[in-house]
């Protein structure tokens, strides 16, 4: 029994020893899988150790530093978003952005589209039938004189310039007393721009201040108007009439206006010879004081009515115009 002891205790002693030497290797010695060829020198171990535990400091403070800087910019954006908010509390709602009144859907679309087709319809059948039939038309429906009309602002909508803006221009330039008759009115924006009395006629009354007749048999006495405007409105395949009938109301030296889409005066595109038109109306009794061939979309007559001139029989040869036609989709 005792030799065993012995032995057991001596056993214990070489283990101790054993475990002391891997502790001197590991804060002292040598590294290298155990290999004593090459000692490491305790130093250079010490300060790496050294070294880890800054790293790890470091580390530690700059999460830490990190959490701070999130928290801190969490309670400035809350504090933000909480301001935000007290401030849509007490103003007062703003008014929808435009885009979201514009049409965005598919009947939006569709129900514009095809008031787009009827636009093109009624204004292919005013240029291709005569004033008495469009205004027999416009009379067993006036809705279609609204729908032809929002139309006809769409289309204007795109041009640089309007006619109607010019002819205002030069009335305003001239004596306020001067009365004008606008055949072809629409929503008679001219009398709306100008002191001057104003005759507004067209094939349908929307407002109590525009007569609705035929443009070539108006309720005007003879020459009892100053200025006759035409501002695209010889529509009909029996345009001769309107001017007869301006020709008519117009005092002697009274002057006739007339703006039109400059293709329906182009003789290269079919369009007929300004120069003939002229003429036309030179044998209707008036003379030609200039032409305004300036903007890129329409054209612009002056015209006064010569004193002591009698038509009455003459036969003039009208060039046909060329009707204004947009192409269908």
């Amino acid at each position: 029994m005792k030799t065993q002891n012995v032995t057991v205790t001596a056993e214990s002693l070489k283990s101790k020893r054993m475990k002391n030497k891997k502790r001197k290797r590991k804060f002292k010695g040598n590294f290298n899988n155990g290999s004593e060829e090459n000692p490491r020198p305790a130093e250079e171990e010490i300060s790496e150790i050294s070294t880890r535990k800054r790293k790890r400091r470091r580390k530690s403070a700059g999460e830490n530093r990190s959490s701070a800087k999130l928290e801190h910019n969490f309670m400035e954006s809350s504090k933000y978003v909480e301001k935000q908010s007290q401030n849509a509390m007490t103003r007062e709602p703003s008014k929808p952005p435009m885009s979201s009144l514009k049409p965005n859907n598919f009947l939006d679309k569709m129900r514009a589209r095809l008031a787009g087709g009827h636009f093109r319809m009624l204004n292919e059948k005013l240029y291709t039938c005569r004033g008495s039939e469009a205004y027999d038309l416009f009379k067993n429906d006036p809705s279609l004189f609204n729908v032809y009309h929002s139309g006809y602002q769409e289309q204007m909508s795109h041009w640089p310039q309007q006619p109607v803006d010019v002819i205002t221009k030069w009335l305003k330039e001239h004596s306020h007393s001067l009365v004008v008759a606008d055949f072809g009115c629409g929503d008679a924006r001219l009398a709306k721009c100008v002191k001057n009395k104003v005759f507004s006629i067209d094939l349908v009354s929307s407002d109590p201040s525009v007569i609705a007749c035929d443009m070539a048999h108006t309720p005007l006495t003879e020459s009892s108007v100053d200025v006759a405007v035409f501002c695209l409105s010889l529509m009909g395949t029996d345009f001769p009439d309107y001017l007869k009938e301006a020709y008519r109301v117009l005092k002697p030296g009274g002057w006739l206006l007339v703006a039109e889409v400059k293709s329906r005066f182009d003789p290269d595109n079919g369009g007929a010879d300004p120069n003939k038109f002229v003429k036309a109306l030179n044998c209707l009794g008036f003379n030609i004081v200039f032409k305004d061939f300036s903007s890129k979309i329409f054209v612009l007559f002056y015209f006064r009515k010569e004193k002591g001139r009698n038509i009455e029989g003459k036969q003039i040869d009208w060039p046909r115009l060329k009707p204004c036609i947009y192409k269908r989709r």
